[in-house]
């Protein structure tokens, strides 16, 4: 069965301009064209964009998801590429996990500076607080 450009935008929720563009970024290789030279997009395509919209969310760039789906034309011979890719992503997410859970400590920690100048009704009482009377968790967080 094949699909018209406006039919996979609905089905798949991506948007034309964007399928245009994947195409010309060369995602399908494989893609058939009416007599008209119209896109016609067969289930091929259709998984095609559910392994990118899966990198995308993976955080790959189209140039990644690019080098990704030629290596999977190539078949078996690029696993080895492709489990790497996989690992190296790993990694980097880990490294963005590390820096937001700091990100989320030091808005604990203004967060309680806050409340607490605000209960207090000044934030000098708590600008004047020694260390170990700030909670112990957030001291390291303290600015």
């Amino acid at each position: 069965m094949y699909y018209s450009i406006g039919e996979v935008a609905h089905i798949t929720g991506i948007t034309v301009s964007t399928l245009r563009y994947y195409d010309r970024e060369g995602m399908f290789p494989d893609i058939k064209r009416s007599n008209g030279g119209i896109r016609v997009f067969s289930q091929k395509e259709i998984n095609t964009l559910r392994i990118i919209d899966c990198l995308k969310t993976a955080g790959m760039s189209i140039k990644e998801i690019k080098e990704f789906l030629g290596w999977c034309q190539e078949g078996d011979s690029s696993l080895q590429k492709r489990r790497e890719m996989f690992y190296h992503r790993l990694e980097e997410v880990k490294k963005q996990i590390d820096a937001l859970q700091n990100t989320m400590n030091i808005l604990k920690y203004k967060c309680w500076y806050y409340d607490t100048a605000i209960a207090a009704g000044s934030e000098d009482v708590v600008k004047n607080l020694s260390d170990n009377e700030i909670p112990e968790e957030l001291q390291e967080y303290k600015v």
